[in-house]
Parts: structure tokens; sequence; C-alpha cells
């Protein structure tokens, strides 16, 4: 348990450090209190959930540190990986340049918006971890999967996406760019392909996934898709 939470705050601290990086540097200055904001919810919610998952459902967040395009085991999620992450790099990337040379003009109510919309993203996915302990970081199943239709998988098949979705879309509100939308909608394809191949896989693999589908008929957006 303790290398498990070493593991874990290691990862996030490391994971900060990067996004600070690419905020600050590219910016040319610490005056930039949206990306501060920005880092404080996200270190803060962070922290928040890892302490659950280390008390509540340590194999889980096991599961959770084996993310990234090198843990993937199929070349197509692989792909959808790698370009992912270069999408999240460039969502702080944008926004630093934004502040640099000062692209936007993004009211600060609207960066307040989006840090609220990055909190509710984090508490959906948190809420997402309590109700499926098989939410792995990579496109795969457990041995002992089953299928979880309960909480909020009885209204969207992808709840876990939903609620990603809200903190991508908070993000460059956030970080005051406009701009920053740009990567965020070249993201969208990646998220949408990584959606359905895994919903495939589920359907293929995962037995009485395909009588859930038939019950629950929207997978990210409730009315909508």
């Amino acid at each position: 348990m303790k290398t498990l939470g070493a593991r874990a705050w290691t990862s996030m601290l490391v994971l900060a450090v990067i996004t600070s990086a690419l905020l600050f540097v590219p910016a040319g200055t610490l005056r930039y209190w949206q990306a501060w904001v920005y880092l404080a919810v996200f270190v803060g919610c962070s922290a928040l959930t890892t302490v659950d998952l280390i008390r509540r459902d340590p194999a889980l967040l096991e599961r959770r540190l084996r993310g990234g395009p090198a843990a993937e085991k199929r070349p197509a999620q692989r792909v959808i990986m790698a370009f992912m992450s270069v999408g999240f790099a460039l969502l702080m990337l944008v926004p630093a340049l934004d502040r640099r040379f000062g692209w936007s003009a993004v009211p600060p109510v609207a960066s307040l918006f989006g840090d609220a919309l990055m909190v509710l993203g984090f508490a959906g996915i948190a809420r997402v971890y309590r109700e499926n302990p098989f939410s792995a970081a990579t496109v795969e199943l457990a041995p002992d999967q089953r299928v979880i239709s309960t909480g909020p998988y009885a209204v969207v098949r992808h709840p876990m996406y939903a609620f990603a979705l809200l903190y991508l879309v908070g993000t460059p509100l956030a970080l005051a760019s406009w701009w920053a939308f740009i990567p965020l909608a070249a993201m969208l394809p990646f998220l949408w392909w990584r959606l359905l191949d895994e919903e495939r896989l589920l359907e293929r693999e995962l037995p009485g996934y395909r009588e859930y589908r038939q019950r629950v008929r929207y997978r990210l957006l409730p009315f909508v898709w």
C-alpha cells in the first residue's frame, strides 16, 4: 500500500510539474492568475481522488496508474492515446502562448466558469470510480469484469468520457484562451474513436453488454448520442 501510494503521489507531482512548465515557461511570466487557479483545481481534485482511491479501492488506483500510449495493448488505442497526449499538451501550450501574446480577451467570469466545469468533471469521474471498479486507464477487460448499469451508467453507457468532456471544455475557458478550443476540437475525433472502439470490444467480449446497450440508448450525451 505504501508503495502504491508513493507511486500515485509521485505520478501526480510529476504531472503537476510538467503542466506548470507547459503553462508558465511559454507564457514567459508567473503573473498568470488563471493558470494558478487551474493548477489549484487540478492538484486539489486529483489529490482528493487519490486519497479516496488509496483508502477505498487500491486495485482501481493500480489500474488507473497504468495509462498512456505505451500501456495500451491494442495498436489502434496506442495511436489514439498518442494523439490525445499531444492534444493535452497543446491544451496547455496554446493558452500559455495566448497569455504571452495577448491573442484572447476572456472575461474573468468565463475563466471561473471554466474552473467550475473542471470541478464538475472531476466530481463526476470520482462518482464513476465509486460505481465502476473496472474503470481502467486502458481499453481492456479485467478477468472478473461485469457490466455496470447503476448510477451514471443508468443514464449513458460511457459516463467517464462524458465527465472528461466537461473537464476538457472547461480548460480553454479556465486558462483564458479562445484559441485553445482549436486543439480541443482536434482531440474530439480521437475521443469518439476511442469510445467507439472500446464499445466494440465490450460488445464482443463482455457478457451482458449487448443487452445493457439495448437498455441504455445513449453513449455519451443523454437524448443526443
